[in-house]
């Protein structure tokens, strides 16, 4: 029998534990029907957000606090990112994943702390890369002691304000790692298109995570919300809520 495929979801950033149980029901009802085990992922501090205005988040102490509630209630393995080298030991102790931003993938001394952790570690590859340059993070993750290390594909800049995805790269990098993820919701962004903070074309969504397929992606990861265009963050491409488990039945 062929092995399920890796799911991730939740909100693209923790606005209050009401989204976060919400989101969280739903995630823990969803592995129940469908016999898959999706990993809740939620940002505790978007520090790479376009305006100084926007919403980041609740920080890293209370947000782990929070994931940590979800993880007692739900029973979900959690995935976050972190930005800066000294959040990766007590993200560590908190969650199953750590997550590296696509824009901070060459980071040596981030990769290295995350990985001195000994969790899994998620490296998106950076909008500026091709799939077969993500073998170096990967090295740099696995040398520094990862527990195992997953690559991400979300998308090249396209010019100004655009996004364009090749599949490719997919391809590309399970030669490199063995779990290979295909980002469904940052990779229809639009980055910086919408006046001070980041649209996107979320009716994309569900084709990308097809066309992910057909090349070999082994792994999903979609931002959802209940209520996308009032969300805090990364709305615009962002997957609703109630529209996740059809997808996630397209892919298995």
């Amino acid at each position: 029998m062929d092995k399920k495929p890796l799911f991730i979801a939740g909100p693209c950033v923790i606005e209050s534990a009401e989204l976060l149980d919400t989101v969280a029901v739903t995630l823990a009802d969803i592995n129940r029907r469908l016999g898959v085990e999706i990993i809740f992922k939620a940002s505790f501090d978007k520090a790479n957000r376009t305006s100084i205005s926007s919403f980041r988040g609740p920080g890293l102490e209370k947000g782990l606090r929070m994931l940590a509630d979800v993880r007692s209630k739900w029973g979900l393995r959690l995935l976050t990112d972190i930005h800066e080298s000294c959040q990766a030991a007590p993200v560590g102790e908190v969650v199953d994943v750590i997550q590296i931003p696509a824009f901070l993938c060459r980071q040596t001394d981030l990769l290295v702390a995350a990985a001195r952790t000994g969790r899994t570690v998620n490296i998106k590859k950076a909008q500026f890369l091709s799939g077969e340059d993500m073998r170096y993070p990967y090295e740099k993750a696995m040398k520094a002691g990862a527990g195992e290390v997953w690559l991400t594909e979300r998308g090249n800049m396209y010019g100004y304000n655009n996004l364009v995805v090749d599949f490719r790269n997919i391809a590309d990098m399970l030669h490199i790692a063995r779990t290979v993820v295909m980002d469904c919701t940052h990779s229809v962004q639009r980055p910086g298109a919408a006046g001070g903070k980041t649209g996107g074309n979320r009716e994309f969504v569900p084709a990308m995570a097809l066309a992910a397929k057909a090349f070999g992606a082994n792994g999903y990861f979609f931002e959802v919300h209940p209520d996308p265009d009032r969300a805090k963050s990364d709305g615009p491409n962002m997957l609703p809520l109630g529209e996740l488990e059809n997808v996630i039945k397209s892919l298995l």
